[in-house]
């Protein structure tokens, strides 16, 4: 049975009078704030705060940790975001004390082992992608993004050359319109194939010399290759324009293909995805994004550099290139994840990085032959590290819809998969079981989807039934705003 305090809200818990310290009266003299701060600044009164014992906050943010899923915890295979384990040793590293104590504003020459692993952090990237120039200064993979499409409108605008539109498929992230919206380009959408993949006859005729870039991620959303993306590339470079790689599927072709070799110009990086640094909940992120060298001098800064030769150790500093685009950070970006994801790196190195894909791809193919009886997957054989199911013949047949399966699946222990993306698929279900899970844990998901799909439709409609907090009513939701707990 579930402690009825544990989903109590602190000011719920609080009793006047309770504190978790008492402090002693100060011996210094108190002065009126109104000796401080104007009088239009000041409130009437302080601000309501709840009064707890130390146990009492202590049990309710535990107690709050436990109704949480995690990658600890659950099996997360939120297609797209490759949700996989994060390495305890790598999180012990990146926590070691010459690392955790530098202060941000040290000199070059006092942050040297710093440096050098950031350094080298930017050289195992550019091996990784095919593509020479790195910066590590994004915070997350829709900032590289932004980067990247800055660093191409100055180019193109240091070229004397109007650009004016990036191009991408019906499948992208919306990140990809929303970074060519920022970095002030017109948006063209482009509709998939029947395949799934890109329609070369109408990738052709919206190209013209005001093409910028195509934004494109290969694999794609749908969990495929494009496999004509060599031919997609000279295309775009045929009219001047550049190919930008989405690196969210990064995961599915470590170490097996590099996204320079087949035609791409620019990339980024989702450190806290492909590279176990932890994600969610909005951050922190790193989006290191890595370019051909006719870019290199747009990149944001500083980077690192190293200097010194004739049989001298190496040294390393902070450089901005000459042409840059600015600073996207202070200081040197999310340096913690940037450190999780070296140390991946370097505990897996080259051999162990392919067998990151081949089991990622392995794992996908896997869950997908489980699951295709009762979810078909519209597109593609065979999948790469992900693959998008549709319960479309569910619902016309039996009312039962996607996001029934994703809530029942809460009740049985496991979290659910990416819903209603992409949206060229009905009923779309999107599951990337990355290569950290088992076979059993994959039969055991599998095994409850089956589960699920046989039970009572009106059970279903109001699942899940074991969260503290069910459901939210969606009709209600859709026609009014959402409410914050003070104002409900």
């Amino acid at each position: 049975m579930r402690n009825p305090l544990a989903t109590q809200s602190l000011f719920e818990l609080s009793r006047p009078g309770r504190r978790a310290a008492l402090f002693p009266k100060s011996d210094v003299p108190r002065r009126p704030l109104d000796d401080l701060l104007p009088a239009e600044q000041l409130a009437p009164a302080p601000p309501p705060l709840p009064e707890l014992t130390e146990p009492d906050v202590v049990r309710h943010f535990v107690n709050l940790s436990t109704l949480n899923m995690s990658v600890d915890t659950h099996f997360y295979p939120l297609g797209s975001c490759t949700m996989k384990y994060n390495p305890k040793r790598h999180e012990r590293l990146a926590r070691l004390p010459g690392l955790v104590d530098l202060h941000p504003y040290q000199a070059d020459e006092d942050a040297q082992g710093m440096l050098s692993v950031l350094y080298e952090m930017q050289e195992l990237l550019a091996e990784i992608s095919g593509l020479p120039a790195v910066s590590l200064q994004p915070a997350a993979g829709a900032q590289g993004e932004l980067a990247a499409l800055l660093v191409a409108a100055a180019w193109f605008r240091e070229r004397g050359e109007t650009r004016t539109k990036v191009l991408f498929p019906a499948s992208a992230h919306g990140t990809n319109p929303a970074s060519a919206a920022l970095a002030g380009f017109e948006c063209v959408q482009l509709e998939s194939g029947r395949r799934g993949l890109v329609d070369l006859e109408e990738l052709g005729s919206a190209l013209d010399e005001r093409t910028a870039a195509f934004m494109i991620t290969n694999p794609n959303t749908l969990g495929l290759f494009e496999r004509e993306i060599a031919k997609i590339s000279g295309m775009l470079h045929d009219v001047g324009g550049l190919v930008y790689i989405d690196g969210a599927n990064l995961n599915a072709i470590l170490g097996v293909t590099r996204p320079g070799d087949f035609g791409g110009d620019m990339m980024h990086f989702n450190v806290h995805k492909t590279f176990t640094g932890p994600h969610g909940a909005g951050g922190p992120g790193a989006g290191p994004i890595a370019v051909k060298d006719f870019l290199a001098d747009y990149l944001p800064g500083p980077l690192v550099e190293r200097i010194g030769d004739n049989g001298q150790p190496p040294r390393y500093r902070l450089k901005t290139p000459a042409k840059s685009i600015g600073r996207l950070r202070t200081f040197f970006g999310n340096v913690g994840i940037l450190l999780r994801g070296y140390y991946y790196l370097r505990t897996l190195g080259p051999d162990g990085l392919r067998a990151v894909a081949e089991n990622a791809v392995l794992n996908a193919n896997y869950l997908k032959s489980l699951l295709e009886g009762i979810l078909p997957v519209p597109h593609g054989k065979r999948c790469m590290h992900e693959f998008v199911a549709s319960a479309k013949r569910l619902k016309e047949e039996r009312g039962i819809s996607a996001m029934d399966i994703a809530k029942r699946l809460l009740d049985y222990g496991f979290h659910a998969p990416t819903v209603y993306f992409p949206l060229v698929v009905p009923e779309a279900m999107m599951m990337e079981p990355t290569e950290t899970e088992s076979k059993e844990t994959l039969d055991a998901f599998a095994a409850a989807i089956h589960k699920i799909v046989e039970e009572d439709p009106d059970f279903l409609h109001q699942a899940p039934h074991t969260t503290p907090v069910s459901r939210p009513d969606e009709v209600l939701a859709a026609r009014k705003p959402v409410l914050c707990w003070r104002d409900a």
